[in-house]
């Protein structure tokens, strides 16, 4: 059914609390009417998170907004996340507006957003408008955050500039569901709870009829309909806004493989297509456990890597790392966990934490240096870790710049979205270390098979990690179709 011609608008998703189900409902969403015909965007004026993808153009936004893209068969725009705060620790934010980081705001200027960015939000806004049918916008945390309502652009604040309607998810395997619901709306300004057209319950597990006298009530005592009770789903496999989700323990597993989670750990999504491949026990690590009887460590990604490099040695995890490595154990580092992997990290304009440098693990001969361009890169090419070179694929996010004689052994041959080639990375000589800028390093078929196969010396089939995400968008939409009103969604945003 083609409805390009009839249904135009747009509809804000917020939520009772962070994690309440916004960056999904609005993936599905998006999903369902790409199906329909509709020509549709998403859009999230500001996101606060340390996942995020790399546009065509060289700008950043949030993970969340990436698959929302793909959700809507798009490619990655700027405009669809406009404001990304990338916290380096819990007092300090990178600004990224429009794909480029702008500047470093302490906590207590937070509330200056507003006066920063809003213009910026209204402009992306209006383009996608412009471009798109419907517009689809994710809000950020609560609406009911009483501290940070002057100054909020993420949620009623925006939705009030621009006249958009607005429903409310909340996630009932958490509990208290009817009290998020009432006391968010309760909380709100006459006006925003004008602007609430209605509810959507996430999570639920059991038959419908158990719940059937709450959502009765619910819609009584607010005199707003509930759209949909989206059941539990089991094992999706899509990408998370920021929390790490719970690994599975595969009983077939032949391949241990540790991630030490790191205060500031970034894109660690990265690690999805290997945490649900049935010859993988993937397992994160926290503080004050340990990484023995891995065959892989991996160190992931990070926002502040000195810090976070510290807050290794802190935990013994480099003594581990080491006595590892003694009896066969093989490491990669991404990112950050790359540039730890050198003799130091350097950071003179502090553009990370506080000026100054940090001793690395000194596995690699090679020394690493931040700077204040960020290197966003999409990037496809070759690497070699075994006896033939396999197809590789992914992006760059970082603001070191690597060098050493380590670096004359490379993992990749890399061409950028612009055409340029070089080389990524490194290889020691013994094959037990790689290190690496690529994100998404096993997102690709291939190359996820030449990781499988260096860590285990086996030949271990793989599946196309683009592949496991569109079939996992159609269930997720099969879902909503089912469970959700979705003639009264789109009576909704055609309304306004």
């Amino acid at each position: 059914m083609n409805l390009s011609s009839q249904i135009t608008g747009s509809l804000m998703v917020q939520g009772t609390t962070s994690d309440a189900g916004k960056s999904i409902c609005v993936a599905g969403l998006c999903r369902v009417l790409k199906r329909k015909g509709i020509s549709v965007a998403p859009f999230k004026p500001q996101n606060m998170a340390l996942n995020s993808a790399v546009t065509l153009s060289g700008g950043e936004i949030g993970r969340a907004q990436a698959l929302q893209a793909v959700a809507c068969g798009l490619e990655l725009s700027t405009d669809f996340n406009p404001v990304l705060l990338k916290p380096s620790s819990d007092m300090r934010s990178q600004v990224i507006i429009h794909g480029q980081a702008i500047s470093e705001l302490q906590a207590k200027s937070f509330g200056d957003i507003k006066q920063l960015a809003f213009e910026k939000v209204l402009e992306s806004y209006e383009r996608l408008q412009s471009k798109y049918d419907v517009v689809l916008v994710e809000g950020a945390g609560s609406p009911a955050e009483i501290n940070l309502r002057k100054n909020d652009i993420a949620n009623m604040g925006f939705a009030e500039a621009v006249e958009c309607p607005v429903v409310l998810i909340s996630d009932i395997n958490r509990g208290g569901v009817f009290a998020h619901l009432t006391g968010t709306l309760n909380l709100l300004s006459k006006s925003e709870q004008a602007r609430t057209k209605g509810f959507i319950i996430n999570q639920f597990r059991g038959h419908l009829s158990l719940l059937q006298s709450g959502l009765d009530w619910l819609e009584n005592y607010t005199a707003k309909p509930v759209l949909g009770v989206l059941p539990y789903l089991n094992a999706l496999k899509l990408d998370a806004e920021d929390a790490i989700n719970p690994q599975t323990h595969n009983e077939s597993s032949v391949i241990n493989i540790k991630v030490p989670v790191l205060p500031r750990i970034s894109n660690h999504t990265d690690f999805d297509p290997i945490k649900w491949h049935p010859a993988v026990n993937l397992q994160f690590i926290g503080a004050g456990e340990n990484l023995v009887g891995a065959d892989l460590i991996i160190l992931p990604g990070s926002k502040s890597v000195r810090n976070d490099l510290n807050f290794i040695q802190q935990q013994g995890w480099d003594e581990q790392i080491k006595k590892h490595l003694r009896y066969g154990g093989k490491l990669l580092g991404i990112c950050g966990g790359f540039q730890m992997l050198g003799q130091s990290i350097a950071d003179p304009l502090g553009i990370e934490s506080n000026s100054g440098e940090t001793q690395g693990l000194g596995l690699f001969e090679m020394t690493t240096r931040l700077a204040e361009q960020k290197q966003l890169k999409q990037v496809k090419g070759l690497c070699q870790v075994l006896t033939e070179e396999s197809p590789i694929r992914g992006y760059e996010i970082h603001c070191g710049q690597s060098l050493g004689n380590a670096l004359n052994r490379p993992f990749a041959n890399l061409t950028d979205q612009n055409g340029q080639t070089y080389f990524d990375g490194a290889i020691s000589e013994d094959k037990q270390i790689i290190g690496t800028y690529i994100h998404g390093l096993f997102e690709s078929k291939e190359s996820l098979s030449t990781i499988l196969e260096w860590i285990s010396d086996k030949t271990i089939s793989t599946q196309d990690w683009n592949d496991v995400r569109e079939f996992e968008l159609e269930r997720l939409a099969d879902c909503f179709e089912e469970h959700l009103s979705l003639e009264s969604i789109l009576e909704i945003i055609s309304a306004h």
